[in-house]
């Protein structure tokens, strides 16, 4: 059996994005965040977005340029703090945020790309976090029930990709986006480096191509990428 070849250029890649759609973004920081999509998607101008990311970026890259543009109704996100226009959209109520804490985020997409419908946790009990969720008892203890996340497109970034869309991730900049792969209807991969089906040996594959829908090879890395040089 051939395998699809999944390759397709970025703006057609982006324009598959609906407005109103929930759209997970790969990233802690810098690493692993797949700035050549954002920016794509900030062009192309989709409105209504609900983004789920672990954080804002910082001013004046990443999904910043979507919340700048106004393009971001809603945001899931494990902080704020190293983006001052974010926490001004928040505060003046232009942007809807929903804090969690960071495990609980990664747990809650990690269920919902199991087919899971929500996590039980004591983690946030008695807290802001816990405000307006729901409280089970389970063996004596109350637990908090976090719904699972899954969105309609994920945006990832990889170190390596084949056309099938097998990847592989740089050190830390694995963190979220092997799990967002698993958890969204369409999944769009950024990738530094295209090799033939074949080029990536079957143990250096985190995700496997079954999850992907579209790859885009990066031509260029911008000063955005600065901490991945290598």
């Amino acid at each position: 059996m051939k395998l699809p070849d999944k390759t397709l250029n970025i703006p057609d890649a982006i324009a598959a994005i609906p407005d109103g759609a929930t759209v997970l973004v790969g990233g802690f920081g810098v690493p692993g965040t797949p700035f050549t999509l954002l920016n794509e998607l900030a062009r192309q101008g989709q409105r209504d977005l609900v983004l789920v990311k672990n954080d804002a970026n910082e001013a004046g890259m990443g999904i910043d340029h979507l919340i700048g543009n106004g393009q971001v109704r809603k945001l899931i996100v494990t902080h704020l703090g190293l983006n001052a226009n974010a926490i001004a959209a928040m505060n003046s109520g232009a942007l809807e945020v929903e804090f969690c804490a960071q495990g609980i985020l990664a747990e809650r997409i990690r269920a919902g790309g199991a087919g899971l419908g929500a996590i039980l946790t004591d983690i946030g009990i008695d807290t802001e976090l816990a405000n307006g969720k729901q409280l089970v008892e389970m063996n004596g203890s109350a637990m908090l029930v976090e719904p699972a996340l899954r969105a309609d497109v994920a945006l990832i970034h990889a170190a390596i990709a084949d056309p099938f869309g097998n990847l592989g991730y740089a050190a830390t900049a694995r963190n979220f986006n092997p799990l967002m792969a698993m958890a969204a209807t369409r999944v769009i991969v950024e990738a530094e480096a295209l090799v033939p089906l074949g080029g990536l040996a079957p143990e250096a594959v985190e995700t496997t191509g079954a999850f992907v829908d579209h790859v885009v090879e990066l031509t260029e890395i911008s000063q955005e990428y600065g901490i991945v040089r290598r």
